[in-house]
């Protein structure tokens, strides 16, 4: 805690100094930097002494250089990576402006007894930032078992006195020789037990920490097990729109980076950096989607039709990023090694660098999908579980995952590269389907009763190039059966409260505002129960201390009372983490943090049962 103590005062001070646009004060602001520097006696990336103040006062002066910046029009999302130290490397195109849209910083030990994080107070890159507090919040077990037949845990940890203080970060464009060749920029990390406020920088603010227990015996025990990792992660992003007016220009003598923490200001990160002058692409990215198979002659598809799409992504230019007809291989994207994808393309990534609801990176799972669903006046959640089987089934690249029959609505999804490949490449190894072409078209089917409407037809995907890491989605609709246009009948909202400034839906997750174009996607599959969106939204707020309104208030989110009072063990231990001894002697104790149990979860209790629900607001 000395080191927390010693960093309180100064960035107190710089941010009273900090304005949150970032542009008055800059002289003052480097000052303050620079007497941060001087006071904990901090080494440069070069080794040399800190020189922060003169030099700061050299860029201000330069009007010729600041004359030279872009306008915040032009600037880019930039995300920035630390793991176990090292600066993830970037390259981003000559004379860009940009904005910090994300921040990822990890650190991990190896351990071999369970003493859940207690590893890095001693070791790693976040020793001495101050651990008192830390405590399990929650635990969940992978429900695939690992090739040797043993099961993962998961334990999250939070508390930690450096996850919940104040804290800021300063990213500075330096030189080979470790001095500045541009001003800094502040972005405030804010706190998180108090709400957001306009001096926080980002939307999306996760201070966690996680044990990891590889040779479980089961998913219910991981006894004799000797195999752990423990990890501390930092994860900003989505920065809101005063932040994005902090912009850096990297000069053509940059060569990194330099980023400091205000928990461990003598001991910066330095992230090396590359400029390209030009670049194949431009930066944006965009989605295509169109219906090669032409309706009736009114406009629709009749029940019973195949109806084959082809999807485009583009770049922000308009400029295709692939060759019409095809997609990179997943071999030639994803596994560690791969060269990557020169435009870009990204597809699910987890199976290297796993993702965890609310706790860890789900931005960086990468899926690309595709998804059918309708009639828009019967959508609603999936509850119907989809089995490993299906995603391996080499006789149907896309899965069927609601019927009218059984779940009022019809779904389809499809996955890039299909889940046959993408999933039975990782079970399936040497039999070289990371390796299978991957073709940009696809066929979904009507059934053959498919009720009339406005039926959505969806594409999601994520590009990281030069720097920048964006979501896309793009939804375009057909007629089936009539030309009547239909509307979704949405049961909750308005999303735009809290997400709002740059925390926007058409920002944050998939780059999606349309939020009737989820639930196909988000059907619960067998081995990851927590797939619908009601239970991640349930999740997620729940356990989000900056989320603004009482939890136990329902009409915050949802506009009807009707709409609360379909109960089961997911509607309810998706947002609460205990029940009765009543419940457990009749239902069996919480075994999931997701949704309280297995399969059963999703099943309708009985409609006696918590019809009212205390403080909602109804």
């Amino acid at each position: 805690m000395g080191g927390i103590g010693a960093a309180r005062t100064p960035w107190t001070r710089l941010a009273r100094v900090a304005s949150p646009s970032g542009v008055p004060g800059r002289a003052s602001l480097l000052a303050m930097v620079a007497g941060l520097m001087v006071a904990c006696g901090g080494q440069e990336a070069d080794g040399e002494p800190a020189s922060l103040e003169s030099q700061g006062q050299a860029l201000a002066a330069d009007d010729s250089d600041l004359a030279r910046r872009p306008t915040q029009a032009a600037a880019v999302p930039l995300a920035l990576e630390v793991n176990n130290g090292q600066g993830v490397p970037l390259k981003v195109r000559a004379g860009q402006a940009f904005y910090v849209n994300q921040l990822d910083i990890r650190a991990s030990i190896n351990a071999f007894k369970d003493e859940g994080v207690n590893g890095l107070r001693r070791d790693g890159d976040f020793t001495g930032v101050g651990w008192m507090g830390v405590q399990q919040a929650d635990q969940e077990f992978v429900l695939l078992s690992n090739a040797d037949g043993t099961y993962t845990r998961r334990r999250f940890f939070r508390g930690a006195a450096w996850m919940d203080l104040p804290s800021f970060f300063i990213v500075e464009p330096v030189d080979a020789r470790g001095f500045l060749t541009g001003l800094p920029i502040v972005l405030n990390a804010g706190t998180e037990h108090e709400r957001r406020t306009n001096q926080d920088d980002f939307f999306i603010r996760r201070f966690r920490a996680i044990q990891w227990t590889r040779d479980c015996v089961s998913t219910e025990s991981c006894a004799g097990a000797k195999v752990f990792e423990e990890e501390a992660l930092v994860e900003l992003r989505n920065a809101y729109e005063h932040s994005k007016a902090q912009t850096l220009t990297f000069r053509a003598d940059t060569r990194g980076v330099r980023l400091r923490w205000s928990l461990r200001p003598a001991a910066p990160w330095f992230i090396p950096v590359e400029q390209v002058k030009n670049p194949e692409f431009a930066y944006g990215f965009g989605i295509d989607i169109q219906a090669l198979t032409p309706p009736g002659a009114n406009g629709t598809y009749a029940p019973g039709s195949d109806i084959t799409f082809q999807l485009t992504l583009r770049d922000g230019a308009g400029k295709r990023l692939h060759p019409k007809g095809s997609l990179p291989t997943y071999n030639e994207v994803v596994p560690p090694g791969a060269p990557g994808n020169a435009a870009g393309i990204q597809y699910y990534s987890a199976f290297f660098d796993p993702t965890t609801t609310y706790y860890r990176r789900k931005h960086r799972e990468r899926m690309m999908m595709t998804q059918l669903i309708g009639p828009a006046q019967d959508i609603q959640p999936i509850r119907t579980i989809i089995d490993l089987e299906a995603f391996l089934d080499d006789s149907a690249d896309v899965q069927t995952v609601a019927t009218p029959e059984r779940d009022g609505v019809y779904g389809q999804f499809m996955t890039f590269p299909p889940a046959n490949k993408l999933f039975g490449g990782a079970f399936f190894p040497n039999e070289g389907r990371w390796d299978a072409p991957v073709s940009d078209t696809w066929t979904y089917h009507l059934p053959a009763n498919a009720r009339s409407g406005t039926y959505l037809v969806s594409a999601k995907a994520r590009r990281v190039y030069l720097g920048e890491d964006r979501p896309a989605s793009r939804t375009i609709e057909i007629q089936v059966g009539s030309p009547v246009h239909t509307e979704a009948k949405l049961t909750t909202g308005p999303c735009n409260s809290c997400h709002s400034q740059g925390g926007q839906l058409a920002e944050v997750l998939h780059g999606n505002d349309n939020r009737a174009a989820c639930a196909a996607c988000h059907a619960p599959l067998g081995f990851e129960l927590e797939g619908p969106i009601v239970v991640r939204t349930h999740f997620i707020h729940s356990r989000s201390n900056r989320f603004d309104a009482p939890l136990q208030k329902c009409s915050s989110c949802h506009l009807t009372q009707d709409s609360t009072q379909r109960t089961s063990k997911a509607a309810c231990l998706s947002c609460h983490k205990s029940y009765p001894d009543s419940h457990v002697a009749k239902f069996g104790p919480i075994e999931s943090m997701y949704v309280g149990g297995g399969r059963e979860s999703f099943q309708q209790c009985t409609g006696a049962c918590h019809k009212t629900h205390p403080g909602s607001g109804f």
